[in-house]
This record gives C-alpha cells, structure tokens and sequence, in this order.
C-alpha cells in the first residue's frame, strides 16, 4: 500500500466517533407538565405521546387516570388531570405503560398492536410474532 493511502485511513479513522450507539430507535416520550395551581395538571404533549407509542390517546388516559386516581380529559391535543402531579411520577407510570402496553416482552421491540378476540386481549408483536396476553385496564 502507498504512504498516502496510509495516511488517509489513519486520518479517516480518527474521525470515527468513539462512541458506540446501541442501535436502538425507541425512546421512551418524556412528557411536559404544567401544573395550574393546586388542582390542575396539564400535559401539553400528550397526543404526541400517544402517537409515538402507537396507543389510542383514550387507552393511555383511561391509564392514567385510573394509576393517578383522579379524573382527566382529552381535547385532542392535551389532557388535564384534576390535582396536582409532578413530572416525575407522570413519567413513572409512562414507563409502567410502555413496560405493560407496549413493549414485546420476548423481543423488547415497540412494534406491538393490541387485538381483543373472543374475551382476550393480546399485545401482538409484529416484528416477531409473538401474542402475549394482558390485563385490560
């Protein structure tokens, strides 16, 4: 090989990042709070959130509502609970619905769908195939 090719190599390998991304493309929405006082909280990304995790914005709420213990309404955009959360918790029971909702528990891909037949509801991951089931809410 000449020293010129040489060079070049050494020089395009220095810049290489050293960093080794994993590879995976889901991350988990973080989601914006805005707290009203002492009785209302908003989260103003909400059907964003939604859409990134491939869920009914309803499914999601009825989540929600049900683990924070309070009321909560959707206009289509954002969602309003009655009482006063932090972002921390919200982000909490997000993980919790991801970790349950979302998440093929074999392959740990997001590519999963919720299908109801019969009396039984299953998350059907389309990347592997797999059909567990899971709890309604």
């Amino acid at each position: 090989m000449s020293e010129k090719y040489e060079k070049a190599l050494e020089r395009a390998l220095e810049k290489i990042p050293k960093k080794v991304v994993s590879g995976e493309r889901f991350e988990e929405p973080k989601p914006q709070i805005l707290v009203f006082g002492r009785s209302k909280t908003m989260i103003s990304n909400f059907a964003d959130l939604s859409r990134r995790l491939n869920r009914d914005p309803n499914h999601v709420l009825k989540f929600l509502s049900k683990e924070m213990g309070t009321a909560g309404t959707f206009d289509g955009q954002r969602v309003y609970f009655q009482g006063k959360f932090y972002q921390d918790s919200i982000a909490q029971l997000l993980h919790i619905y991801i970790t349950k909702f979302v998440v093929c528990p074999i392959c740990n891909r997001p590519d999963t769908k919720i299908d109801k037949s019969c009396r039984v509801i299953t998350l059907t991951c389309e990347a592997c195939g797999a059909k567990s089931p899971i709890r309604p809410i």
